[in-house]
C-alpha cells in the first residue's frame, strides 16, 4: 500500500461518516468511521483490496466505505455475523466485530466490492411525483407519461406514478412517502404511466433483495419498509430495466411518443456516467427535443448532486415546440425532506 493512496482511502471513509450523520443514520457513521481506522495493511485482502483502491475511493467516485458497509451489512441480514447483528441492534460497531465478520466472510466480501452500491433509493420517488406533476402542468393539457429512466438499478422508481405521498409530512400516514415538505405544494395531477423502461449498466435483480437491502442503512427502518413495499408492489407491477450503457440506449430508444410526455429522468447517476456518456445524453435530448411538439412533449428531470452542500438539485427541461428549464428545488438524498421552490433558469 502506498502511503498516498491509503490516505486518500481514509479520507473517504471520515467524509463519508459525516455525510452518514448528515443524513440521519448514526449507526452507519460509527461503522464507516471505525472502518476507516480500524483497518490496517496485513489484515488480509479485502483490507489490501480497500487500502490500495485505484482512482477515487470518495463517493464522487467508487463510494468504496458505502462499498464496504454494504458487503458488512449483507452478511448481518444473511445470518453470518450474529454478533454483529446483536451489536447494529444496539446502535454499536465494534471494531473487533466489523474485522472478525470481513476475516470470516472474506471471499464474498470481496465479491460485494466488486459492485456500486446500488439502493435504488424510492424515497426519491416523492421528488418525481413532484416533477411530474409541475411539468405536466406546463403543458397545454395534461398528457399520460412515458418513462424512460437512466440509471434505473432495479427499476423501483419506475413505478413513481403508483406510489402515495403526504404532503404534510405526517409519519404517521398510510402513504409510502411523507417527506418534510418546504414550500408551495405541486399541482394535483393524476398520474398515468402507459410506458416505462429504463437501463442501468448492471440492473439489479428484483428476486434478489439481500442486493438492495444491504445497502440500506441499518439504523434506518423506514427506508427499508418503503424498499420492500416497492419491491412487493413490483412483484405484482413489473417494468422492464435493459442492460446497457445510457446513452446507447437512449439514442435507440422512441422519445417521440404521439399523445405522451415522454420523461426522462435520473436520481443520483448522473455522476456515475462516463464524461462522454453524459455529453451524447445532452446532445441527443436537445437534438430530440428541437424536433418535440405540443403532440410529442419531452422532458428531462434530474435529481442529482451538485457544487452546493446539502441534498441534490431538482432540474426540469421541457420541450414542447420550444425549450425551456426550471431549477424546481433542492431534495434530501434519501427523500426526507424537500424543498420545493421552482423558479425559471
Amino acid at each position: 500500500m502506498s502511503a498516498g493512496r491509503g490516505e486518500a482511502v481514509r479520507t473517504a471513509f471520515a467524509a463519508q461518516a459525516r455525510s452518514c450523520r448528515d443524513l440521519g443514520s448514526e449507526l452507519t457513521a460509527r461503522i464507516v468511521e471505525t472502518l476507516g481506522t480500524a483497518l490496517q495493511p496485513g489484515q488480509g485482502a479485502v483490507a489490501r483490496r480497500v487500502l490500495d483502491w485505484p482512482g477515487d475511493p470518495s463517493s464522487r467516485g467508487a463510494s468504496v466505505p458505502l462499498r464496504l458497509a454494504g458487503a458488512i451489512h449483507a452478511q448481518v441480514l444473511q445470518d453470518r455475523a450474529p454478533a454483529l447483528a446483536a451489536a447494529y441492534a444496539q446502535g454499536e460497531a465494534p471494531a473487533a466485530l466489523l474485522l472478525e465478520t470481513i476475516a470470516g466472510q472474506e471471499a464474498d466480501i470481496l465479491t460485494w466490492l466488486d459492485r456500486a452500491p446500488q439502493t435504488n433509493e424510492v424515497g426519491r420517488a416523492a421528488a418525481l411525483i413532484a416533477g411530474a406533476r409541475f411539468a405536466l402542468a406546463q403543458l397545454d393539457h395534461p398528457l399520460p407519461l412515458a418513462l424512460r429512466e437512466l440509471g434505473a438499478s432495479a427499476g423501483l422508481n419506475l413505478n413513481f406514478p403508483d406510489y402515495s405521498i403526504d404532503f404534510n409530512g405526517k409519519v404517521d400516514s398510510s402513504a409510502l412517502f411523507t417527506p418534510d415538505w418546504r414550500g408551495a405544494l405541486p399541482p394535483d395531477i393524476p398520474l398515468a404511466a402507459p410506458d416505462r423502461r429504463g437501463v442501468d449498466l448492471a440492473p439489479v435483480d428484483r428476486g434478489d433483495p439481500i442486493r438492495l437491502r444491504a445497502y440500506v442503512w441499518p439504523d434506518q427502518p423506514r427506508r427499508l419498509a418503503r424498499l420492500d413495499a416497492a419491491l412487493a408492489h413490483a412483484r405484482t407491477h413489473p417494468v422492464l430495466v435493459d442492460q446497457g450503457d445510457a446513452a446507447d440506449w437512449l439514442e435507440g430508444t422512441a422519445l417521440a411518443n404521439p399523445g405522451l410526455l415522454t420523461l426522462v429522468y435520473h436520481t443520483i447517476a448522473h455522476q456515475y456516467f462516463p464524461p462522454e456518456t453524459q455529453s451524447r445524453i445532452a446532445r441527443h435530448m436537445a437534438a430530440t427535443g428541437a424536433a418535440a411538439t405540443t403532440e410529442t412533449p419531452l422532458a428531462r428531470l434530474g435529481m442529482e448532486a451538485d457544487s452546493i452542500p446539502g441534498g441534490a438539485a431538482l432540474v426540469l427541461d421541457l420541450w414542447d415546440g420550444r425549450h425551456r428549464r426550471w431549477h424546481l428545488g433542492r431534495a434530501d438524498f434519501h427523500g426526507r425532506w424537500i424543498d420545493w421552490s421552482p423558479r425559471p433558469a
